[in-house]
């Protein structure tokens, strides 16, 4: 799903008034009735609703779910506030609304604030297109709707939430859903800003297709179409040959369960066959735990003196390799034989942010791991998540690298320029172990031909789905990272049976 700017979401609304054709007032309608027919399903004709309306667009959004909601017999009442002249559309279902409500009144000043007990509030302040922070009666307006309200409905965003920039959170709506129009904004797939999104729905509203398809963005969401245009099944003809030879060079003494998770998550990915690179300390762990892996000993408790003719489809480095002197020597040495991209973690990256000529000299087209606190020590401090991914949108140009910053909807910068969002995942994959069973996968998927960034997304996504399917079975604060790995082959089938009830 591509992400829009505000102003690409304003044409786009435009493009189809124009080539649908549409009135822009039916246009309205259109958003109008998707909400009224969500707040139906959620909430019966006993709960009591209030709606706040600026006189902009957003305002005439929710005038005119008022006056659905009003004919399908709820209790309405409607407070405007004036804060620019009113927008055509907005008088128009002003008008409209009046022919059925007298449940219409204009706030002036604080001590008119209704009461909010036992009520819902719908917020239609603001819209996509506000650019500075709300003020004086408005913030007012503001804190007494998050101190008071029951529960709070925004329309298409929070009003104070930027969509596109860094939110002043002095004066922001807290809603508890949020029922945006036709697509994800930027604002709500950050940390900073998804407290105030609540729950996320969004609405299409018939927008034209014809722009979605032509109009380029920089940045999308991975959903399942993102990834039935990746995923490849397999051929019933083919072997373990077919699905590529994997190396992992990964654990030193006291953290070879990073290596046994990465190792397992990789085999589980799908791959033809692996060789892991381990200390002698961790053969016999790895061995019983997971038969399928191959080992070769370099170095008594950590990695030292690799000597490899590196003919492997795919190499992963990082997970529980510690830190050490020489793996400064290491890693240029692997960088050097190996000169083809490679995925690195953890404490291969910690070496990186030790020695950042080493950044110079990853092989293009590599894929980095990094958590927000690896990710500050590589490349710096950021004030925001806006401007984190920025940075790490301007650090894969510089340096040719796929950027995979982990967290709650895991971020991918390309070399290109663009930046995808991954839909999948929950809190309970915050755990030890989760990111080396991610090393895992993507290794195992770049040993199976996938292109870098075809790994990056379709293995960002299993990872994800996998969380997702375990937390179903036991809930988030139990989820271990072993866990992710054993839901793997669930993940799989649903993106296969996805796969084959679109395709065929």
């Amino acid at each position: 799903m591509k992400i829009f700017s505000v102003q690409q979401i304003k044409k786009w609304d435009q493009y189809t008034i124009q080539h649908e054709p549409i009135s822009s007032i039916d246009l309205m309608e259109r958003a109008a009735m998707a909400c009224s027919h969500w707040i139906s399903n959620q909430f019966t004709e006993n709960n009591h609703f209030v709606i706040f309306c600026g006189n902009g667009n957003n305002g005439g959004d929710g005038l005119a779910i008022a006056r659905l909601l009003i004919e399908n017999g709820y209790q309405v009442k409607v407070y405007l506030i004036e804060q620019k002249k009113a927008s055509e559309d907005f008088s128009i279902n002003l008008n409209r609304l009046h022919t059925i409500s007298d449940g219409i009144y204009f706030l002036e000043s604080a001590e008119y604030f209704p009461d909010l007990k036992n009520t819902i509030v719908i917020d239609a302040l603001f819209g996509t297109g506000l650019n500075k922070t709300p003020s004086g009666l408005i913030a007012q307006l503001i804190h007494y709707i998050n101190k008071n309200a029951q529960k709070i409905i925004s329309i298409d965003i929070p009003s104070g939430l930027f969509a596109d920039q860094p939110t002043p959170l002095s004066a922001v709506v807290k809603a508890n859903f949020t029922l945006t129009f036709q697509c994800v904004k930027k604002a709500f797939l950050l940390r900073e800003s998804a407290e105030y999104v609540g729950k996320l729905i969004v609405l299409p509203i018939g927008l034209s297709e014809e722009y979605e398809k032509t109009i380029q963005t920089n940045l999308e969401l991975i959903d399942a179409k993102t990834i039935r245009e990746i995923y490849r099944p397999r051929d019933p003809f083919s072997h373990k040959g077919n699905f590529g030879y994997a190396c992992l060079i990964v654990g030193s003494y006291g953290m070879m369960g990073a290596a046994v998770l990465a190792s397992k998550a990789c085999m589980r990915s799908g791959v033809g066959k692996l060789q892991t690179f381990i200390p002698q300390c961790g053969y016999e762990i790895l061995q019983s735990t997971a038969p399928e892996v191959m080992c070769t000993i370099f170095g008594k408790t950590f990695i030292e003196n690799i000597k490899s003719d590196f003919k492997f489809d795919a190499l992963g480095i990082g997970p529980g390799i510690g830190q050490h002197s020489s793996h400064q020597n290491l890693l240029e040495s692997i960088f050097s034989e190996w000169n083809q991209p490679l995925v690195i973690d953890a404490d291969a990256l910690n070496t990186i942010s030790q020695s950042p000529k080493l950044l110079d000299r990853i092989p293009p087209q590599s894929i980095l791991t990094p958590h927000p606190k690896e990710f500050e020590s590589l490349f710096g401090k950021t004030a925001s998540n806006f401007e984190m991914i920025e940075l790490a949108l301007q650090k894969s140009k510089e340096f040719q690298i796929y950027i995979v910053l982990k967290g709650h909807f895991t971020f991918i910068s390309t070399p290109e320029g663009k930046g995808f969002f991954n839909s999948t995942g929950n809190p309970g994959m915050a755990t030890a172990g989760s990111g080396d069973v991610l090393t895992g996968i993507l290794t195992g998927l770049m040993a199976q031909q996938y292109t870098p960034l075809q790994a990056c997304i379709l293995g960002v996504y299993l990872h994800g789905l996998a969380g997702d399917a375990a937390i179903q079975d036991m809930g988030e604060e139990a989820l271990i990272a072993e866990d992710i790995i054993n839901y793997l082959g669930r993940a799989f089938r649903e993106i296969s049976n996805d796969f084959i009830f679109n395709d065929h």
